[in-house]
């Protein structure tokens, strides 16, 4: 008698941890050069070439402190590398010391391929929240489809920056918490 062998897949989960951050990010402070939001952490932030496929979705979720200037700006960019997936354009914030902010972004792998083939697209939601003088909350948000300079074929390494518009001693920022999820 033959025997028949059948092979069952049980399904991928599709919401799993891809990095956890163990310590607070360096402060960017009183500077006008770029500097990352993440420090490290548990897992990794690195895909390798050809390890992306159509329809892969991430979430991140990001807190900390932030302090600024009155009327400065801010600039958030979400990378791989050199290559900027997602930026906010210059944000204006209000005045505050040590407040709390929040950042949660999705983002969607829409096509495979070299530079030019390849497409992410990306949502942003940036809050502070300023307890001070009324307990305000500032929110900005912004949207980005990169098809021109992100590439699928080559390694991918994600961070998330922070970009001041002055250097003045008043403007802060750092992250106590990243979380990088893998959703689909």
């Amino acid at each position: 008698m033959a025997t028949t062998t059948i092979n069952v897949t049980a399904p991928e989960p599709t919401n799993y941890g891809l990095f956890v951050q163990t310590a607070n990010s360096t402060a960017i402070t009183a500077t006008t050069t770029e500097g990352t939001l993440i420090d490290g952490g548990l897992g990794s932030l690195n895909v390798p070439a050809n390890g992306f496929t159509a329809g892969d979705s991430f979430s991140v979720h990001m807190s900390g402190l932030i302090s600024a200037h009155n009327n400065d700006t801010i600039t958030i960019r979400l990378k791989s590398g050199a290559v900027i997936l997602a930026d906010s354009g210059a944000l204006t914030l209000p005045g505050m010391t040590s407040q709390v902010w929040l950042l949660d972004v999705t983002f969607t792998i829409r096509a495979i391929g070299g530079t030019g083939v390849a497409s992410s697209a990306t949502m942003a939601q940036f809050h502070t929240l300023k307890k001070q003088g009324g307990g305000s909350q500032e929110g900005f948000a912004w949207t980005n489809l990169n098809n021109t300079t992100f590439d699928t074929t080559s390694g991918n390494t994600l961070d998330i920056t922070a970009q001041w518009s002055s250097n003045n001693a008043d403007n802060s920022i750092y992250s106590d918490i990243f979380v990088l999820n893998k959703i689909y």
